[in-house]
């Protein structure tokens, strides 16, 4: 039944952008589906293992200035530079999980390092020259399939359609693995799981290499898509709140969360920006008290909220 669900929702995804004319809701899908995909990264690291990040701009930003560099500096042609975001990311997330869990950092402790890391990071890139300081960088416009830029958001879709597919088929690969199976015994009781013989500290490390991957593979799309990159934007704390918001709101340790999540969080946004209007701090503002509203009333997710009313709804029938 849950096979026939998901090759019923790929049907449909796949079908959609000929059903929806209008190039603003077709931006609007493709936002959803890139911050589900790296929602779905961060969910690694924090819904699985239980490392709660507020810094993955570290890694959207390096994947986004490693693909631009490399592409307009070097010539790279920009598929090849999705997979060099990735590689970047991921040794971004590397350096940074070694140096958080050879120290025993978790809890609050690592979620600050992560966003001091994001922090440097941004003031590097505003003062480095090769990323374009302050001022960021500008991908040249050559349309065409080879150098991923499309006449038409159609394309465009398409790709982020393939990176939240690659996604989420992480994460539901990972919910099978070993490797899962430690992770969510780390994030219950990471002594209990040590004593038990679980190398914790390769376990995580593994965890934060993949999420840093994906997310430096979400910040290349993110650059090929807008054609265009600054500090604010690759290391702010706006996209690490956006990310973690993600999961959060559809689900931590979901597989199907971070999409849900997603569409949740930017559809509720795109609603506040009409009534309110686009002012200067809002969406954090947003953000910050949908989190509380989350952490407060909801803290399984709208993926636990939709499991206890299917138990119950069983229960009633049973009974």
């Amino acid at each position: 039944m849950a096979r026939l669900g998901i090759a019923g929702g790929m049907i449909v995804a796949l079908a959609v952008p000929y059903l929806i004319r209008s190039d603003f809701w077709l931006g609007f899908l493709i936002t959803v589906l890139l911050f589900a995909a790296m929602g779905m990264a961060w969910n690694v690291l924090g819904g699985y293992a239980g490392q709660f990040s507020f810094g993955h701009a570290a890694f959207f930003g390096t994947g986004a200035y490693a693909s631009a560099i490399l592409h307009i500096g070097f010539g790279l042609n920009p598929w090849l530079g999705l997979a060099a975001a990735a590689v970047a990311g991921g040794l971004v997330g590397l350096v940074i999980g070694t140096l958080s869990f050879r120290y025993g950092l978790r809890g609050s402790y690592f979620a600050l390092i992560t966003l001091a890391f994001a922090e440097v990071l941004r003031i590097l890139a505003n003062t480095a020259e090769f990323t374009g300081g302050g001022v960021g960088l500008y991908v040249p416009l050559k349309v065409g399939v080879a150098n991923l830029q499309f006449e038409s958001k159609l394309g465009y879709y398409y790709v982020a359609l393939g990176f939240t597919v690659l996604s989420l088929g992480v994460g539901w690969a990972l919910e099978r693995s070993r490797l899962g199976a430690r992770l969510m015994a780390i994030r219950e009781n990471e002594d209990a799981a040590r004593a038990l013989g679980v190398d914790t500290f390769m376990c995580k490390l593994q965890a934060i290499v993949i999420s840093g991957a994906l997310t430096g593979l979400g910040g290349a799309f993110y650059t090929q898509y807008y054609l265009y990159i600054d500090p604010g934007i690759a290391y702010g704390p706006g996209v690490s709140v956006e990310i973690l918001l993600v999961p959060i709101i559809g689900g931590l340790g979901t597989v199907f969360g971070p999409l849900l999540g997603s569409a949740v969080l930017h559809g509720a946004g795109e609603l506040a920006r009409r009534l309110v209007g686009d002012a200067p701090g809002l969406s954090l503002i947003f953000y910050g008290a949908l989190l509380v509203i989350m952490v407060r009333f909801l803290p399984e997710g709208l993926m636990g909220l939709v499991w206890r009313l299917s138990r119950r709804r069983e229960r009633a029938a049973n009974a």
